[in-house]
């Protein structure tokens, strides 16, 4: 669940934030291609700095962290609020905290899996990581063709984060210290 949340996240809005993009602040393909190429860069490069944060910060605190960011950036996402500075803060901002979240996910594997299942566990958490990047955009456009816009799914984002960042300090943590 805490890797479908932040690597996902991070594959769903590489997939879906130009199609956001162009509807909900007008702009065009190129635009909007281009700012998503910035998303994911800042995701792929916050991704091992998680890791790095989480050879110094406990890995739950780093996740709990993290999604609970993602909670702030995709409420203020939910305003559609200017692009410039306030949307580009807040897709930025996901890009960073997922990024980072979906490092310190690895980590906590490394803490909580057996040592002769790694391998196993790993494949299952790639795999929720995969389903996770593939549920958010049609949530995201069945949303939009109901309701006209896209707040609902960045609320939906924004429980979801939620969610992930209580079990994270309040079970995950406790399992971690075990």
């Amino acid at each position: 669940m805490l890797y479908a949340l932040t690597f996902g996240g991070f594959v769903a809005f590489s997939v879906y934030l130009p199609t956001y993009l162009k509807s909900a602040y007008d702009l065009s393909a190129s635009d909007a291609s281009m700012r998503t190429a910035g998303f994911v860069v800042l995701a792929v490069v916050a991704r091992p700095i998680g890791g790095w944060l989480c050879d110094r910060v406990h890995p739950a605190d780093v996740l709990g962290t993290a999604c609970s960011l993602a909670v702030a950036f995709a409420v203020l996402a939910s305003f559609e609020l200017p692009l410039v500075p306030f949307g580009t803060i807040a897709f930025l901002g996901l890009a960073t905290v997922l990024g980072a979240g979906a490092g310190a996910v690895f980590a906590l594997v490394a803490k909580l899996a057996p040592p002769d299942e790694v391998g196993a566990v790993t494949g299952l958490v790639g795999a929720a990581g995969g389903l996770g990047g593939f549920f958010p955009p049609l949530v995201m456009g069945a949303i939009y063709g109901t309701a006209g816009d896209y707040t609902w799914g960045l609320v939906l984002l924004a429980l979801a984060a939620l969610g992930c960042a209580a079990l994270t300090f309040a079970v995950v943590r406790r399992e971690a210290a075990r």
